[in-house]
């Protein structure tokens, strides 16, 4: 499908401070991490991938088919930079996905007739409630 070990060689890591509650520690240490993906000026896809890329991915993507990531769920910037790439590598994997062509079923003959059946019976019934034509 694609050779991973290129793939994360052009993905680009930023690390910051991480929000939210903390003690001293947090104040100084950068843990949360950003994965930057360009799709568009990838080499390990070709034109048909990334246009699938680009398609399906489009509510996450930048204007300049940027993907953007962030991770602070843990204290460690180690830690995070695992959870946001298997994260990045589940979205790749999904993104490039050909969906199968669905099969339209066809109507057993046996539901056909059934149907038409059960109008016969009703349309009977409907014409015993009618009054009677005098002639």
């Amino acid at each position: 499908m694609f050779d991973k070990d290129v793939l994360l060689q052009e993905l680009t890591f930023k690390a910051s401070r991480s929000s939210g509650a903390g003690g001293q520690h947090v104040n100084k240490v950068s843990s949360k991490i950003e994965l930057i993906f360009n799709v568009t000026e990838s080499l390990v896809f070709n034109e048909v991938q990334k246009e699938r890329l680009i398609k399906k991915l489009r509510n996450r993507l930048t204007k300049e088919g940027i993907l953007l990531l962030q991770c602070d769920e843990s204290r460690s910037q180690h830690k995070n930079k695992e959870i946001v790439i298997k994260r990045f590598l589940d979205i790749i994997e999904n993104g490039l996905i050909i969906p199968k062509k669905r099969i339209p079923t066809k109507i057993p003959r046996a539901v056909i007739k059934k149907r038409i059946k059960t109008k016969r019976r009703l349309s009977e019934k409907k014409a015993i409630r009618k009054k009677p034509d005098i002639e």
